[in-house]
């Protein structure tokens, strides 16, 4: 049984393998009259300045990229991030009541906005501060980005689905109403956590399919 042969069987082998193999392994799998142990030295010598290699880890074989190529093989991925309910509440408050100040974002949702909720929908781009509402404090004010509407495919704000049609469809149960301050510039009382508001019920809307995944609750 000719050399060539046998060096394209263990190169297909190691190839397919999902972990390195042993010589009695390569052995199996050869045909009579060729050494597994010849085969693979002749394998590393052909594959010898290229760029795979064939290693000895051990007792083991593995084909491995050659370590110098290493630089033009990495490469960056993004990592999809689900964002939490707190989140999507937040983020659904700032996108149709913009703008919108921290405390309204709180009187609306019925408990504070921890400061990591505000510093993840920065992170991703979707909202931005846009200035300061002139009131007592002069509090800053949130709005959502460009980076939202592409995201979510939208040309613009209007083209977000009414409170009325998500009420229609089943989505809430309940409408809430867009925050006023009142003559003291501070926001309405805060709604009962207990009671499902507008912005709840589009958190509870990540779970249809159809939505992005860092839309959708983990």
């Amino acid at each position: 049984m000719s050399l060539e042969l046998g060096k394209r069987i263990v190169e297909a082998l190691l190839f397919a393998a999902a972990e390195p193999l042993d010589l009695p392994t390569i052995q199996a799998h050869l045909p009579g009259g060729l050494h597994a142990a010849d085969v693979v030295d002749a394998l590393i010598e052909d594959f010898r300045g290229r760029g795979v290699r064939l290693e000895r880890h051990g007792a083991h074989y593995a084909l491995r990229t050659a370590p110098d190529l290493a630089q033009y093989l990495q490469r960056e991925q993004l990592q999809a991030r689900k964002l939490s309910r707190a989140a999507l509440e937040t983020l659904a408050i700032i996108a149709y009541h913009q703008p919108v100040t921290r405390a309204e974002i709180e009187a609306l949702r019925g408990v504070s906005v921890n400061k990591g909720t505000l510093d993840l929908l920065l992170e991703t781009g979707w909202v931005r501060p846009k200035g300061r509402r002139d009131a007592p404090g002069r509090p800053v004010t949130w709005v959502t980005t460009d980076a939202f509407l592409d995201h979510l495919d939208l040309a613009n704000l209007d083209d977000l689905p009414r409170i009325e049609e998500l009420m229609q469809v089943g989505l809430l149960t309940d409408l809430a109403r867009p925050v006023e301050p009142d003559e003291a510039g501070e926001p309405a009382a805060a709604v009962d956590d207990d009671d499902e508001s507008a912005y709840t019920a589009l958190a509870d809307a990540a779970d249809e399919p159809g939505l992005p995944a860092e839309l959708q609750r983990p």
